[in-house]
């Protein structure tokens, strides 16, 4: 398979998790506070980053910003279950409720208006960055680099 190819697919597959996201956001109005501000910088990163490797400059830095992304997003799902857990004990839902109990109706949006699964686009676009900067065309380096050595044949 072209090398090329698959990394080109590898970044607009990002670009398309970049627009999605966009999209959910600005349909939330999810622009509030400085906390949900955090996303939308994760996006503007993530197109940076989608741009660097396009251009195929910097591929360790597009690591770095994958990596700062991924961040975002575990604390994206982080706050977003918190949310949802702050709404349950204040409703009165986690009555007799066990610790974990209460952990898994926040996280699964039992209680709570907030998806906690929502941040996780960005992580699947950052991982699609990430791969993305280690497909590259090599050259065969070694013993094997020409082919492999012809056979004799027995005299």
């Amino acid at each position: 398979m072209n090398a090329s190819l698959v990394r080109r697919a590898l970044i607009a597959l990002t670009l398309v998790g970049v627009l999605g996201a966009g999209f959910e956001l600005a349909a939330e109005r999810h622009w509030r506070t400085g906390v949900q501000l955090v996303p939308w910088v994760a996006l503007a990163l993530l197109a940076v980053g989608a741009l660097l490797l396009a251009l195929n400059k910097l591929p360790g830095a597009v690591r770095a910003i994958s990596g700062v992304v991924l961040l975002a997003s575990a604390f994206g799902v982080f706050a977003h279950v918190s949310a949802n857990m702050m709404v349950g004990s204040f409703s009165g839902a986690f009555e007799g409720v066990s610790a974990i109990g209460q952990w898994w109706q926040a996280f699964t949006k039992s209680v709570g208006e907030a998806p906690p699964l929502a941040p996780g686009m960005l992580a699947q676009a950052a991982l699609l960055l990430l791969l993305a900067t280690y497909v590259t065309r090599r050259t065969p380096t070694g013993k094997h680099a020409e082919g492999p050595l012809p056979v004799r044949e027995p005299a």
